[in-house]
């Protein structure tokens, strides 16, 4: 009992020593994570603070990039590399369907702490209306029977001779509304309903041989007052791009015509509210914003951020493509051309799937060239059902849209069984709205003009350039070489080509003089010159076919499709000499 006593005894003195000991481990383990978070805590706070030392063009340059271990370090924006841009966009959007709602959200509550609003801009059109003046039917044919028929009836009309059958075809009647910022805007119709037209419109793109009336302002300001295209970008049907030209190299050429726009000007005024009100951002979101706004990087982090919201980082080092050369898939190859543009507004879609459909705020729907509908997505179908027809439970919002103007589908939606039916004409659908108490609301604020002083100024602009035209031809040539590096052995062989048969023209007479006497000397002073010249015909016919090539892609490129990026530069200069 003594000796059970005694072991009792010894295990505990054992077991409280070694409770003892393994305590003060704790604690001096505790201890020394605390010292180390301390110092990390300190060493940071000491480095954010000589940044803060810094003139503000050099603190713009400057940031704090997190490492995996340990305090941040001090990075030159300049020089970040793809590593960092990479590991910096993980820790703001590692999934992109997830994080980027509240990536966006930390770049907004950054910008309200100190009172910064972004710039937004808000475009009415008011009695809008658009004529063409055009051939109906089989005339209307692209033939050359047509061609030569026209042009004959043309000049017998312009002399009086003969009346001419051209006909006005109204394409939008009168119609009216607001797009609003930070609301995205769904544009439904069948085709022929006008939708292209009106986003033309909008964009201030409209083929000058339309007749357009009615007023489109943007912020109370006339599209005649402003450069549209700086602020809004209609995006095509047709995806027109570079196929030799990676995604990730086409996003980046788009994004040094543009420029940094805005950005520097509105960081500039951010970090020096937050030194005076004493506020420490974000690290991640500070590098982020600072990398974004820094003008003449071959690479930009907000590329990157494109890149990824868009779903392209699996093909960002794949060629576009195009006829000849196989690249990207077609839905690839728009949101390419999306995030070229950098504008989702009013979107027009033919047949969206209903979880689509439920992402807008607004729609517009439009039908024989009228407005029908133009308010909040929820009251629609009460629009609808107001005029004897019901959506079904099973059928998408969408697709009823669409086919309850058709005279072929609408008698499928009538609910009114104690009345006969009629076909309703889309005229009548926007008379009968222009009574619902949506389009009130819309008359109610097309009537109090847009207060011109709540505009931001940076929301629009004047100047037709982003960047200055030296900068423009910089990219250009930077691009023109890099097509030339990735045609590398055409012009590799096309050089070893003319060389070897310089050497052979060369070699074919030694003689250092030629005899100039008479004419058979002159018959091989032409002949010289004859040879000369084919030969620089047909070494250039090989060059003719890339250049016919190219233009075909650039050409569009610049003058009416892609408005906000390539018609921005100045056609006689910056792209055309590259």
């Amino acid at each position: 009992m003594e000796g059970a006593a005694g072991a009792r005894a010894g295990s505990l003195r054992g077991s409280l020593r070694a409770g003892s000991t393994s305590a003060i481990w704790r604690t001096a383990g505790a201890q020394a994570f605390s010292r180390s978070s301390r110092d990390e805590d300190d060493e940071e706070a000491l480095r954010w603070a000589a940044l803060e030392k810094l003139p503000t063009f050099d603190r713009l340059q400057k940031g704090l990039m997190l490492g995996s271990e340990g305090p941040p370090t001090e990075v030159d924006i300049e020089s970040l590399g793809f590593e960092e841009r990479k590991a910096l966009l993980e820790r703001l959007v590692n999934v992109a369907d997830e994080d980027n709602e509240k990536f966006l959200m930390k770049l907004k509550n950054r910008l309200d702490r100190v009172g910064i609003d972004l710039p937004s801009i808000e475009v009415r059109y008011e009695n809008l209306k658009v004529e063409a003046v055009a051939y109906e039917g089989s005339r209307a044919l692209p033939s050359f029977m047509n061609f030569f028929t026209n042009f004959i009836e043309d000049i017998a009309s312009s002399l009086h001779m003969r009346k001419s059958k051209r006909r006005c075809i109204t394409i939008l009647n009168d119609v009216s509304g607001i797009v609003k910022p930070c609301r995205m805007t769904l544009l439904l119709g069948p085709p022929g309903s006008g939708k292209t037209s009106l986003l033309l419109a909008l964009a201030g793109k409209l083929d000058e041989g339309l007749r357009a009336g009615g007023r489109v302002t943007y912020n109370r300001h006339e599209l005649k007052d402003i450069v549209p295209q700086r602020s809004s970008a209609y995006i095509s049907q047709h995806d027109l791009h570079i196929g030799e030209m990676t995604v990730c190299e086409t996003l980046h050429f788009s994004a040094a015509c543009q420029g940094v726009g805005s950005r520097y000007e509105m960081l500039v005024e951010l970090t020096r509210r937050e030194k005076a009100a004493n506020i420490k951002p974000d690290h991640d979101i500070d590098l982020y914003m600072k990398a974004a706004a820094t003008e003449g990087q071959e690479e930009n982090v907000f590329t990157d951020y494109v890149l990824k919201i868009l779903g392209l980082e699996v093909c960002a080092d794949t060629m576009v493509g195009d006829q000849m050369i196989r690249g990207i898939s077609g839905g690839q190859r728009r949101r390419v051309t999306t995030g070229e543009m950098l504008g989702t507004a009013v979107i027009s879609l033919l047949q969206p799937a209903p979880e689509t459909y439920n992402l807008f705020d607004d729609i517009i729907l439009l039908s024989d060239g009228y407005a029908i509908y133009h308010g909040p997505r929820e009251e629609i179908l009460h629009f609808f059902e107001s005029m004897g027809f019901r959506c079904p439970e099973i059928k998408g919002v969408a697709d009823f849209l669409q086919e309850v103007t058709s005279k072929k589908d609408q008698q499928q939606y009538w609910v009114r069984r104690d009345e006969p039916y009629r076909f309703v004409k889309a005229k009548e659908f926007a008379e009968a709205y222009r009574s619902f108490h949506v389009w009130g609301k819309m008359l109610g604020e097309l009537s109090v003009p847009f207060d011109k002083t709540k505009g931001h100024p940076a929301a629009l602009s004047r100047e037709r350039y982003g960047i200055s035209k030296g900068q423009l031809l910089k990219a250009c040539t930077d691009r023109e070489y890099l097509l030339m590096r990735r045609n590398s052995f055409a012009y590799i062989f096309k050089f070893f080509q003319l060389l070897a048969m310089a050497l052979t023209s060369m070699t074919l007479f030694l003689r250092t003089e030629m005899m100039k006497d008479n004419e058979t000397d002159g018959g091989i002073f032409l002949g010289a010159l004859v040879f000369g010249v084919i030969m620089v015909m047909f070494n250039g016919f090989a060059e003719v076919s890339m250049t016919t090539g190219v233009l075909q892609a650039k050409g569009p490129l610049i003058l009416p499709s892609l408005g906000l990026c390539y018609s921005l530069m100045d056609p006689q200069s910056a792209y055309y000499i590259c």
